[in-house]
């Protein structure tokens, strides 16, 4: 047996970590630099070559390697780019100015995150392109059709979710953005996408429905996985015994919990 500890640190850090207009990077953004997102900064890693000429578009690493390999697995040459990924909290803060002065404070809520609760700050998001000479920064094109399609059809075997569906403004307080990207690691992007969940409806399954001894199982060829809300809200640490021959994945969710997953092999 394995013991494995969480305590509320644990809970501001991963790939299912909510940024959102209730929940913001606080704790996140004290822990974010370039130093602690990407290991090697000078070098601009990971840079996303496949994605953008543009050496400044960055994201986390485990997320830039998933997004080069769901291009690569699509074909993708230069029909795809990327407009933005990580932002710092200068970078937000200047978009949201410079969006409500020119579109105004209407169009600049809907489409536009306020600085420190924006998923480009955690280094997880990404929006992309159409290739065209002229691409909208802020409302960016991504149809659905040829390769962009696609890329939505096999994203979820990536690790990736199309963020801000339609239908779900009243769920996650941000318009429909068909070209934003988020990077919630696999299995969690192949259920969310099965079940049509957002991302704050799928924390609240979790945590509504599985505990420590009752988990969501998720199976697939060989092996399943046991997925568990784990509750940190009261500053507790939680010690558990991870069985012998599983392994397993842990993320916070910025909002008082971890989510913690245990690969088993069938018998």
């Amino acid at each position: 047996m394995e013991k494995i500890t969480f305590t509320k640190e644990h809970t501001y850090s991963g790939s299912l970590i909510l940024v959102t207009p209730e929940f913001s990077l606080g704790r996140i953004r004290d822990r974010l630099s370039l130093q602690s997102i990407f290991p090697n900064p000078e070098m601009k890693a990971p840079f996303l070559p496949r994605v953008s000429s543009q050496p400044d578009i960055l994201l986390e690493k485990q997320a830039a390697e998933a997004l080069q390999g769901l291009l690569a697995d699509i074909g993708c040459k230069d029909e795809i780019v990327a407009v933005s990924g990580f932002r710092t909290q200068g970078e937000q803060e200047k978009i949201w100015e410079e969006s409500m002065a020119q579109n105004g404070e209407i169009f600049t809520r809907k489409f536009v995150a306020v600085p420190g609760h924006s998923e480009h700050q955690s280094g997880y998001a990404i929006d992309l392109a159409e290739n065209s000479p002229k691409i909208d920064f802020i409302c960016p094109r991504f149809p659905y059709r040829g390769i962009f399609q696609r890329f939505r059809e096999r994203m979820a075997d990536f690790g990736f979710v199309e963020r801000y569906a339609a239908l779900k403004e009243g769920i996650t307080g941000i318009g429909a953005e068909p070209w934003h990207f988020r990077y919630v690691g696999y299995p969690h992007s192949v259920i969310m996408t099965h079940e049509g969940m957002a991302l704050e409806e799928y924390i609240g399954f979790l945590k509504n429905d599985t505990g420590w001894g009752r988990p969501y199982i998720f199976r697939e060829a060989g092996n399943w996985v046991e997925i568990t809300y784990l509750s940190l809200e009261n500053n507790n640490t939680r010690i558990l015994d991870v069985p012998e021959g599983a392994s397993y994945q842990a993320s916070g969710t910025n909002e008082g919990g971890v989510v913690l997953s245990l690969w088993r092999e069938t018998a």
